[in-house]
């Protein structure tokens, strides 16, 4: 007898997790091991938004809400899409869900239909292929290398889009890589997406607020305001306010869509909780200082790993413009030699000589749709970004030719 449904064979595990599952297995032997397979930053949520869900619970807030949110969240969310992003939502444009990834299998279950294809430029966020095999459309992967600076450019999209395209997924800055768009290079991206009006966007913004050497975010909905009709803007407080364990992530976009979505999750998870909702009012209402703050640590972190890096022959970095991810390029150690014999075939192969011989935990590039990589969360203390640096140093210095 099986207990898995057929449209499960498609579908990968996250990679991320399994890298940190693999640490913890480690770890459990016995070893000393670093794990930066998972990005969530280490600063505790602050303490006006933890006691903001306990006053909430406290009060009595915890029935059912309505499925897209609170009001109060909602328009908590609306002011702020206006008062940082220029755009002019109604409360009923907006929804809430347990977290930035809900939202995205939300937007995916409610609207495609077999054999509908989304544009995923690789490098891509690990779930996204996944959740769309999973609903049974199919992703289709342009490979946007360090040379353009993993961004996607108007004719690699333009080459992507077919008959069959229903969403354009783009992520600024971007997991893996860091990479941030620029308002022209949104507004180019708009000028193909103008002559192809099947293809909806979803612009997953959940790192806006890290951002590195001064630059300057721009929503994809502020760039192309004419595509509001088909944009869904995805965020969520999980990563500039540390609160990755409390799953609350919203999106705005077109009423129609917006409705979609809400009927998918009142037919699965109902609602958030309602103090996980109350402690999202406080972030977004509440002081920012915590902002700055975190991004100054991540930037002086982002500056911390490139530098070491750059210091370990045959690894590259090139600085990552935003987020609190290392795509560390490692094509100049396929081909090597392990001390015991073993050759580094793939990327796969160099992020697990590097867990059971530096003892660091890592996520291949192949994980995200582009090969001869691997990822490192620097969203943790310097001194063990230090020393997981030197771990993996040692371990390349003692690869052979």
């Amino acid at each position: 007898m099986s207990y898995v449904a057929n449209r499960l064979s498609v579908v990968k595990p996250s990679a991320s997790m399994a890298a940190s599952m693999a640490a913890k297995a480690l770890r459990a032997k016995g070893f000393d091991v670093i794990d930066l397979g998972l990005g969530e930053p280490d600063f505790p949520t602050p303490r006006h938004v933890t006691e903001a869900a306990q006053a909430a619970a406290l009060r009595g807030e915890t029935l059912y809400t309505a499925s897209a949110g609170t009001v109060e969240l909602r328009t908590a969310v609306a002011e702020k899409f206006k008062r940082e992003n220029g755009l002019d939502y109604s409360v009923d444009e907006i929804t809430v869900a347990n977290g930035a990834k809900q939202i995205i299998f939300n937007a995916l279950m409610a609207t495609l239909n077999e054999g509908d294809e989304a544009v995923l430029p690789a490098p891509y966020f690990v779930s996204y292929p996944e959740m769309v095999k999973l609903l049974g459309g199919v992703p289709v992967t342009p490979v946007c290398g360090a040379d353009t600076g993993f961004r996607l450019t108007p004719a690699v999209l333009e080459a992507a889009i077919t008959s069959k395209t229903k969403w354009l997924f783009l992520n600024m800055p971007g997991n893996p890589s860091g990479a941030v768009y620029s308002e022209a290079e949104l507004k180019a991206l708009g000028a193909v997406l103008a002559k192809h009006p099947q293809v909806l966007i979803l612009s997953d913004e959940i790192y806006e607020h890290i951002l590195f050497d001064g630059r300057t975010f721009v929503s994809f909905g502020q760039a192309c305001p004419e595509l509001r009709d088909r944009t869904l803007v995805v965020n969520g407080v999980a990563k500039a306010y540390a609160m990755t364990g409390w799953r609350v992530g919203y999106a705005a976009g077109p009423l129609p869509l917006i409705k979609t979505m809400n009927t998918v999750q009142s037919q699965s998870c109902t609602s958030v909780a309602a103090p996980m909702q109350a402690a999202a009012l406080a972030a977004l209402t509440g002081p920012q200082d915590c902002i700055a703050e975190f991004r100054t640590a991540f930037e002086r972190r982002r500056d911390l790993v490139v530098a070491g890096v750059a210091e370990i022959p045959g690894l590259t970095l090139p600085a990552p413009e935003g987020a609190f991810y290392a795509y560390i390029g490692c094509a100049g150690l396929i081909g090597k030699r392990t001390p015991d014999g073993q050759v580094l075939e793939t990327d796969t192969d160099v992020s697990n000589y590097i867990l059971n011989s530096g003892h660091v935990s890592s996520v291949p590039g192949t994980a995200y749709g582009v090969t001869s990589f691997f990822r490192i969360s620097t969203a943790t203390a310097d001194a063990v970004l230090v020393e997981a640096i030197a771990r993996i140093k040692r371990a390349v210095a003692a690869l052979k030719d």
